[in-house]
């Protein structure tokens, strides 16, 4: 078909036009009845958004995305370019992407009524029909629908009574395309306005021309929940308009949300080489922020993205890279330990309520992190609060070495062989973790795990300390504090 350079040609095909929204349900039952992945990449949403995505596009019908932040809105809406067809033809040189057989800009009418058959013919690829905009307060109408243009009209010397001197706005130049609008609630009440007629009688008012452009859009639109009561909100005419509103969700379980964090997290060739995450550290990563959606000093309204895990993500394995680079080693393990250089990544995305800001960021984080620790260190070891008292206790012997007043001190940066065998000093320590039936490669991160739940739940103490973490005694520490 892209060899067809005229009308006349075009017409031999028996080429017939088509709206874009009819052109999206045909190809979608196609892609459902040859089983062909649609929305690669989007994990979480097979039984909930998109199936509403599928019957929303089957339904011709405007699609409104509703959801917090990091729910990938924006992903899915640049995915829907593929159930386009993969080439239109349009009138050459139109600004509106003119289908050669039902021309709506008087540019291409009048070309077409000039030359006839022997009008040029262009193809358009699926990539650029979409358009993206994102709504800010200063969004005009003139930017949405077009405006009069003075140069263009002294240029071609007409009077601003004629259509030639309109410039027309992104929405007309979307036709025949998918036109979305990120953070909706963000444009101005009156620029909403403008769009009533777009999306109800496929038409534009632009100053006092009486245009009756038959434009073909599918729009999406994304909203965050909390905008309709922080910075502004979707007025009730427009949300009439659009057919279809869809609830964006985020990851119910940690293993599909652990996907998605390695799926979206860059880390470099070399990193994923020569650094080993346990699977147990992506698990608390994860839980880190499922438990921040959850917190009592987190503002719900605003949610926790999924992007705090992907940044935390690169966080850790950057804090165990940066260990062995300063080392000279050539391998590493992430520990326990790494985790507070999440903490950054944590900070910096998470809203805190009134209770939380009297706390502060870091502390929040800390508490993020020691009830992630304390969670899946239940899963794997005993509760030592609620251990059978005619059963030998499973933490006796470790309990036995800090009370006879060892320390354990764990540096940040220290070297694997020193922190091994920091660990091993610990009696017990490393018997508990074979007992549990750890592989080998983990079992100093599990032994580390065992020392981080143990001061979670108050058996031993854990002090930071610049930058190491010191283990001891509960009681010697709390005698030490009362000295």
């Amino acid at each position: 078909m892209r060899q067809i350079k005229t009308l006349g040609q075009l017409k031999a095909t028996g080429y017939q036009p088509k709206s874009i929204k009819d052109e999206l349900r045909q190809n979608l039952i196609a892609h459902l009845k040859n089983k062909t992945p649609l929305f690669e990449g989007v994990l979480g949403f097979d039984n909930s958004v998109l199936p509403d995505i599928q019957r929303a596009v089957l339904s011709r019908h405007n699609i409104l995305l509703l959801g917090l932040r990091g729910q990938a809105k924006t992903r899915i809406a640049r995915l829907l370019v593929n159930i386009l067809d993969e080439y239109i033809p349009v009138v050459a040189g139109s600004e509106l992407n003119d289908d050669p057989l039902q021309p709506i800009s008087r540019y291409a009418i009048d070309l077409i009524a000039e030359k006839g058959d022997e009008t040029p013919i262009e193809w358009l690829h699926r990539s650029e029909r979409y358009i993206e905009k994102l709504a800010t307060p200063d969004v005009s109408v003139a930017d949405l629908i077009g405006d009069v243009d003075p140069i263009k009209a002294a240029t071609l010397k007409l009077p601003y009574s004629d259509e030639r001197v309109i410039h027309f706005g992104l929405i007309p130049r979307a036709h025949r395309c998918i036109f979305v609008i990120n953070e909706l609630p963000d444009l101005q009440a009156r620029i909403q306005v403008s769009l009533f007629n777009i999306l109800q009688e496929g038409d534009i008012q632009i100053r006092g021309f009486k245009l009756r452009l038959p434009l073909e859009i599918q729009f999406l639109f994304t909203a965050n929940p909390e905008d309709y009561t922080n910075r502004g909100s979707i007025i009730t005419p427009l949300k009439d308009r659009i057919e279809s509103q869809i609830l964006t969700h985020y990851p119910k379980t940690i293993e599909i949300a652990k996907s998605i964090t390695e799926q979206e997290a860059q880390l470099a060739k070399e990193q994923q080489k020569n650094i080993h995450v346990p699977e147990l550290a992506k698990i608390l990563l994860e839980q880190i922020v499922f438990d921040a959606r959850e917190s009592e000093f987190v503002d719900e309204k605003s949610g926790v993205s999924a992007r705090l895990s992907i940044s935390g993500y690169e966080n850790l394995v950057s804090t165990a890279e940066r260990r062995m680079l300063i080392h000279g080693d050539s391998k590493t393990t992430v520990r326990i330990g790494d985790f507070w250089g999440v903490i950054p990544a944590i900070t910096g995305k998470i809203e805190l309520v009134y209770e939380g800001e009297q706390e502060g960021a870091f502390i929040v984080a800390l508490s993020l992190i020691g009830s992630a620790i304390q969670t899946h260190f239940l899963e794997y070891f005993p509760n030592p609060d609620t251990s059978d008292e005619d059963e030998k206790d499973p933490y006796g012997t470790i309990r036995t070495w800090f009370a006879a007043g060892n320390t354990l001190d764990l540096y940040n940066d220290a070297v694997n062989q020193d922190f091994n065998q920091a660990l091993e000093q610990v009696a017990g320590l490393k018997k508990l973790v074979k007992k549990a039936g750890i592989p080998k490669k983990d079992q100093y991160f599990y032994m580390e795990l065992v020392l981080h739940g143990l001061a979670e739940l108050n058996v031993i103490s854990k002090e930071m300390v610049d930058s190491k973490l010191s283990f001891n005694d509960l009681l010697a520490n709390m005698f030490d504090d009362f000295e």
